[in-house]
């Protein structure tokens, strides 16, 4: 197996487990994290997740290039195309798979190309002292297939992005928290620790409502604001309606702490 699945409580851990290879993924890591990533999302049980790498020099330093290129060469470029509109991409939860349970990149060593695109694709992203960032495929001659393009001017200035794209740069864990690209960064040992003591803050929170906070913010990016703030209204008087908007004010005026079950 080479990607790791543990469950820690209420929380799922990811682990990208080919640290020879600095964890790029191959076919069969790409098929088993979608696997991963559906068993996440359907299990009411687990209410977040935590995707790390393996080893101490990276976190994903991309997609194993020369076992992705002759899959691709070995395809009809309509045959791609299909497969692209229907199966989950690289990383599992980069297109076609969506997740609307909190998750939460833990990032150590290189995180470059589709590692960062699977990065990109989380919500929250915890930084090592030595970790580096990179869309580094125009370089080879591609470009990043499986959100970069996308993600990174919606998260840094876009200038920066444009400039990180269209050089294939990478940035060191300070200058990616000065753009914004990681929330925190700590020491390396300390990673897992605190992407851990994240998770568990999320978790003492209403499960059902931090989904929606996920989708109503996600999906309202794509819209204008008088549509997403529809959108907004829409899942907020779901959330009115579930069993843990009325849990959460009952411990309230209870004076005690509220037992959720995203219901």
């Amino acid at each position: 197996m080479s990607v790791g699945f543990e469950l820690r409580g209420r929380v799922a851990v990811i682990t990208l487990d080919r640290p020879e290879a600095m964890n790029a993924l191959n076919l069969a890591m790409r098929r088993e994290l979608n696997e991963r990533w559906a068993e996440f999302r359907d299990r009411e049980d687990l209410w977040v997740a935590v995707v790390t790498g393996a080893g101490e020099k990276a976190f994903c330093a991309g997609a194993d290039l020369k076992e992705l290129g002759e899959f691709y060469r070995s395809l009809t470029p309509s045959e791609r195309r299909a497969r692209w509109e229907v199966e989950p991409a690289l990383g599992g939860i980069t297109h076609n798979l969506d997740v609307w349970k909190p998750i939460i990149a833990a990032i150590n060593g290189h995180c470059l190309a589709g590692g960062l695109e699977l990065a990109l694709a989380c919500d929250i992203r915890i930084a090592s002292e030595n970790a580096t960032f990179g869309l580094t495929e125009v370089q080879w001659g591609i470009i990043p297939g499986a959100g970069g393009t996308q993600r990174l001017p919606r998260l840094v200035p876009f200038g920066r992005a444009l400039e990180m794209l269209m050089t294939a740069e990478k940035i060191d864990a300070a200058e990616a928290f000065r753009l914004g690209l990681v929330n925190r960064i700590v020491k390396r040992d300390e990673l897992l620790p605190a992407a851990m003591a994240l998770a568990d803050r999320i978790c003492r929170n209403g499960p059902l409502a931090v989904r929606l906070v996920k989708e109503a913010a996600w999906r309202g990016m794509e819209m204008p604001l008088s549509e997403a703030l529809r959108l907004e209204q829409f899942l907020a008087d779901y959330a009115r309606q579930s069993e843990d908007a009325q849990e959460g004010p009952r411990a309230f005026a209870e004076k005690r702490p509220p037992v959720f079950k995203g219901k």
